[in-house]
């Protein structure tokens, strides 16, 4: 069976159009809902789940607890909802679970319009926008420049490719973070056996989840550079200084994630292009996913750049476009 695209209706009770679309051949299955975020939340390979999905999902409006919500244009938190960029200060809602820090950008929650599909032999794909002025104009007031940004799915026969593509259609610099926060399934990899592995040296000194601007050596339970067992791992850090255990060099992707059997039998790896500089290490609390999470910057980085540390923060000029890709691949049984 050739790759195909359908469209699907999900039944949800969270008043959000209900049209989903679905790429798959006769293995492989990635299903994606424009109007909640353009989140992948369901990636299946035969009768295996590769991403966890929240039982309320359709139920509860919390979008960045499923599949692979897309953080833009900053992920993770910024620290009391407020930043001061270019002599103007910012204030954003304080939506955390704690109530106290903005997070994970504007993109989640809200609807995609999708600009472009297509199929071939061997894949099928998509691409949603979503563009601050467009899509969001609420939120122009909270951030220093429009931003558009454009997301393509691709699926293959055991590989998620995920393509983003930003660009500033302001007349003003524009400032800004891409991440993922994919909820991998640890079912297919032995559960909580499942042996974790990381290319990362260092760690973000964190106090109550924002980091400090201070690099710290790795310690034990989170130096996962030879591998550790899910089981043993309590993990909310924000790493850096990434290696490669493998690169690509016609795609220009480094490995540097890994979740494998302890049996061998089985393993997802994560692939990234090199201005996913950090990686966010989290087991949620009903521990039947790990989330390794690839940024281009730190936790509040607009917050950090300013003082003079090196966050990662991104800048486009109007007109200019930045690009990064990350894929998945699924190995053996």
């Amino acid at each position: 069976m050739a790759f195909q695209i359908s469209w699907e209706k999900q039944a949800n009770t969270i008043g959000v159009e209900d049209s989903v679309v679905v790429l798959h051949d006769a293995k492989n299955r990635l299903e994606i809902w424009p109007a909640l975020g353009f989140n992948a939340y369901r990636w299946q390979l035969g009768a295996q789940e590769l991403l966890y999905r929240s039982p309320q999902f359709f139920a509860e409006k919390k979008p960045t607890r499923t599949g692979l919500p897309i953080l833009f244009p900053f992920p993770n938190r910024i620290r009391d909802g407020r930043f001061t960029w270019q002599g103007k200060t910012y204030s954003l809602p304080t939506n955390d679970p704690a109530k106290k820090n903005a997070i994970h950008g504007f993109a989640t929650g809200r609807a995609w319009r999708v600009v472009d599909q297509g199929t071939n032999a061997g894949s099928a794909w998509i691409t949603g926008e979503f563009h601050g002025s467009l899509d969001a104009p609420e939120t122009r007031a909270q951030w220093p420049a429009d931003y558009r940004l454009r997301v393509t799915y691709r699926l293959f026969d055991r590989v998620l490719r995920v393509e983003a593509d930003a660009d500033n259609p302001d007349t003003k610099a524009l400032p800004f973070g891409v991440g993922y926060h994919p909820y991998f399934s640890l079912t297919p990899f032995g559960g909580p056996q499942a042996i974790v592995t990381v290319g990362a040296s260092k760690r973000w000194e964190l106090i109550d989840n924002l980091p400090t601007g201070k690099l710290l050596d790795l310690d034990e339970p989170r130096d996962l550079r030879h591998g550790q067992s899910f089981s043993v791992l309590q993990l909310d850090d924000v790493m850096t200084d990434l290696y490669t255990f493998a690169y690509d060099q016609q795609d220009h992707l480094g490995l540097t994630g890994v979740i494998q059997h302890p049996a061998g039998t089985a393993m997802l790896t994560l692939w990234t292009s090199a201005a996913f500089r950090e990686l966010v290490l989290f087991t949620p609390p009903h521990r039947e996913a790990i989330c390794l999470e690839p940024y281009t910057c730190v936790t509040d980085a607009i917050n950090l750049s300013p003082r003079g540390i090196e966050s990662g923060l991104q800048m486009l000029q109007p007109g200019e476009h930045w690009q990064g890709t990350i894929e998945m691949h699924v190995s053996g049984e």
